[in-house]
């Protein structure tokens, strides 16, 4: 018998699994709070249940699908990047960020990626399949979990706890506008104000540009922020670094953002990472900050590249970060440049994940 993922049910889903059992609907309720309220990884930590509907839960279902591999903290102790396998034997990243008081979690929500930006590790790989909610929502209470503990860590990461997770990225390995549904499922839990109660507004979803499902999540009552993964400010060009464009082009882009920053009234954010020779020229920044003339609201966030080796694309220089900002600040765009975190430890999106399918370079990396 397959056993269920008790994270891939939504409250009415487990009322309905319990009622199916011949239980009362209110058992799914609590099973839900002791899932995404009290974090349980086991059903007999559920001491409000009878012993019988515990033994069925723990007979028939399961709860945490993650099994870590290997996880790496970098030399400052502010990132801790993790690799999971799922049950299915796949594998999937996930990021610790620790920004001031923040305490920032990178999600995936997809083994691989169909993408296939030629910049990035997991487009590289491919596209495995979509990760269900249950794995989506894992992920986040993983390290929530860990921050939660009283006790100091013994692998060297300094963090002030006990702690919460305050915001998520929706940034990791995959597009999550191409797995829709489980994403939005997942969000959903996360920002439920009576279990894991994090505010939507402190939760980021990043795209490469899906245009019917930008339009789709206009209408989501969830106020998440979106964020774009522009990379170029020219068709020629972002053909090349993000294929999706040459369905999804930058003229019909920037008209589904206008159309959502006309539902939603909330800022776009723009990433774009920086590469040496490539996309970081001066008259690039010009070109960019026209093509965001239409919005009324939006932040370029630009992104020293995180290299992957053997790739030919390299990160910009500082200097050529400095005079690209300048441009676009003096066009009246609005403009940070993301601090570079963990690259030691392969923290870009796939590299780890890479990293790891040879033996010699786990080997290293769990000394």
């Amino acid at each position: 018998m397959t056993k269920t993922l008790l994270l891939d049910l939504t409250r009415d889903q487990l009322r309905e699994l319990v009622q199916s059992w011949g239980e009362p609907a209110y058992r799914g309720n609590q099973i839900y709070d002791w899932l995404h309220k009290n974090l349980v990884t086991d059903p007999a930590q559920m001491t409000n249940l009878p012993k019988k509907l515990r033994e069925r839960l723990a007979a028939e279902t399961f709860i945490n699908p993650l099994e870590l591999i290997v996880q790496v903290d970098d030399a400052r102790g502010e990132t801790r990047k993790a690799l999971f396998r799922l049950p299915d034997g796949s594998t999937i990243e996930v990021v610790l960020m620790l920004y001031d008081k923040r305490r920032t979690v990178c999600i995936s929500t997809q083994v691989g990626c169909g993408i296939g930006c030629p910049f990035c590790a997991t487009g590289m790989g491919g596209l495995t399949r979509n990760l269900s909610p249950g794995e989506i929502i894992a992920q986040v209470h993983w390290f929530e979990r860990w921050l939660r503990q009283d006790s100091p860590d013994s692998e060297g990461l300094v963090v002030q706890r006990p702690s919460r997770v305050t915001n998520i990225v929706v940034m990791g390995m995959g597009e999550p506008l191409a797995n829709y549904d489980a994403a939005m499922q997942a969000l959903r839990a996360i920002a439920d104000p009576k279990t894991f109660a994090l505010s939507a507004r402190n939760i980021t979803l990043s795209t490469v540009g899906l245009v019917p499902r930008i339009d789709q999540l206009a209408e989501e009552s969830l106020p998440i922020r979106l964020a774009v993964s522009l990379h170029a400010p020219t068709d020629r060009l972002r053909n090349k670094l993000v294929p999706i464009n040459k369905r999804y082009n930058l003229s019909k882009l920037m008209d589904a953002l206008v159309r959502y920053q006309e539902k939603t009234r909330r800022r776009v954010t723009f990433e774009y990472a920086m590469m040496r020779g490539i996309n970081d020229a001066v008259e690039q920044a010009h070109l960019l900050a026209d093509l965001l003339t239409p919005l009324r609201k939006a932040h370029v966030n630009l992104i020293p590249l995180n290299p992957t080796p053997g790739s030919p694309y390299q990160p910009s220089s500082t200097e050529a970060v400095r005079r690209f900002q300048q441009a676009l600040e003096d066009a009246g765009v609005t403009t940070t440049v993301r601090l570079r975190r963990g690259v030691e430890i392969s923290a870009g999106c796939g590299q780890l994940r890479q990293a790891t399918q040879q033996p010699e370079v786990l080997k290293f990396i769990r000394q």
